[in-house]
């Protein structure tokens, strides 16, 4: 009996501690997940949908940052036919939305470029809000925030407006501060 699940190579990851150092517990579980999504789903790189889809099934405070039930249920919809190889057809090719610097070599660790620049992006909003790591609706708005990353894609494509999305995780992360 032959094994039908593709060979991928091997796509190394930031160790557990560096994860643990710039995420939150929470976070750190969501980009394993996406890690694991790619790989089950036969893709070479873990991209920002991909984040998107494991940041929406681990983190409740993401999915209350959605427009209700409907709106959460179209963009799961998408990324499922994704998952299955429907629909949306990105496998095969790297993740570039612009985000950051044009990167000639394969993305970073098995990253695409724009999922590296989401994880900095949720870093620094993280950072200037004056906690030392990100969570779950950091990651949100700064996938939300790149116009042209296939997160963003799929978002619209569920009708969500992304920039107002961005903008109501950041409110959401502000009142989680002063609440907690």
């Amino acid at each position: 009996m032959q094994n039908r699940t593709p060979r991928m190579p091997e796509q190394p990851i930031p160790s557990h501690v560096e994860l643990d150092a710039r995420f939150t517990a929470e976070l750190a579980s969501v980009l394993t997940g996406a890690r694991r999504r790619a790989l089950r789903d036969g893709d070479r790189h873990i991209d920002t949908a991909h984040l998107l889809h494991s940041l929406i099934e681990t983190d409740p405070e993401v999915r209350e940052a959605f427009d209700g039930g409907a709106q959460l249920a179209r963009v799961l919809g998408y990324l499922v036919q994704r998952s299955i190889g429907y629909g949306l057809r990105w496998q095969g090719s790297v993740e570039d939305s612009g985000a950051v610097p044009v990167v000639r070599e394969p993305a970073v660790d098995g990253w695409s470029p724009s999922a590296l620049a989401a994880m900095e992006g949720a870093r620094r909003r993280a950072a200037s809000r004056g906690a030392a790591r990100a969570a779950g609706l950091d990651l949100l708005a700064a996938l939300a925030a790149d116009a042209e990353s296939r997160a963003v894609e799929v978002l619209s494509r569920g009708g969500v407006d992304a920039r107002r999305l961005a903008d109501r995780a950041a409110v959401l992360t502000a009142g989680a501060v002063r609440h907690g």
